[in-house]
């Protein structure tokens, strides 16, 4: 059998035996090797870059809508509870006022009898108010049959323990007149009319007779005086009533 020398072989042995390379046979190369010069066409462009990462778009914040002030309706202030002029109010006298024995400048006191209430139904005086005045004027009747004077001025009102200033005139109170009688100074006046009339007597009839004529006629001339001079008195009783009209408007604060 003959032995084949791969070429390789064949010249590693030349080498040890110190004789020359033979030229390297062409058909030796190792084909799987790829050659030398590359006949593929080059791309002198540069190498792309895979696109660098962007950073995910920010969402943008939504700012809330500003909400309009809400503007809030002042809330009215609350209209004190008020009377208008003209109203009437009625009172009950606290006290007995008689021209005998009450002066001119004299306080005076009466309460309301109802309570009084404004437009929208609101008490502004309430029944049992205590009105406070002066006796403006008092004075008896001038002669038998006449009218006595009596008027009454009310500026304040007491509710509550507070003090109000009201004005207001006495529209009518409920007085009546009563006369005084004869008094010890009227019967005086009498017993000295009977002497003079029976002086009178005595020296114009001489007699006994003319005494009792002239005591006659001058009794009778004494009571006429004391007539002529009796006072009628005007009376206004305790619990009577007395009604007020108002000339301005009243306010309870």
């Amino acid at each position: 059998m003959r032995t084949r020398f791969a070429p390789a072989a064949l010249a590693a042995i030349l080498v040890a035996c110190g004789g020359e390379q033979p030229p390297e046979d062409e058909t030796a190369r190792d084909l799987a090797l790829a050659p030398a010069e590359s006949v593929a066409t080059l791309n002198d462009q540069p190498a792309v870059q895979p696109p660098a990462a962007q950073p995910a778009p920010e969402t943008p914040r939504r700012t809330p809508p500003r909400e309009a002030p809400v503007r809030q309706t002042p809330t009215p202030a609350p209209v004190a509870p008020t009377l208008g002029e003209g109203t009437t109010v009625g009172l009950a006298a606290s006290d007995t006022l008689t021209s005998r024995h009450n002066k001119k400048g004299e306080t005076v006191t009466a309460t309301a009898t109802a309570d009084i209430r404004d437009e929208r139904g609101r008490v502004v005086i309430p029944a049992g108010a205590l009105f406070l005045g002066v006796i403006s004027d008092i004075a008896p009747a001038e002669s038998p049959g006449g009218q006595g004077r009596l008027v009454l001025t009310f500026n304040q009102v007491e509710i509550g323990g507070n003090r109000y200033p009201v004005a207001a005139r006495t529209d009518s109170v409920g007085s009546y007149m009563k006369g005084r009688g004869v008094t010890a100074g009227d019967a005086a006046k009498v017993g000295a009319g009977a002497v003079v009339g029976a002086v009178a007597g005595r020296v114009i009839g001489g007699d006994k007779t003319g005494t009792i004529v002239g005591g006659v006629v001058g009794a009778a001339a004494g009571v006429g005086i004391a007539a002529a001079t009796k006072d009628v008195d005007i009376i206004l009783a305790a619990g009577a009533p007395i009604r007020l009209v108002l000339t301005a408007p009243f306010t309870r604060t």
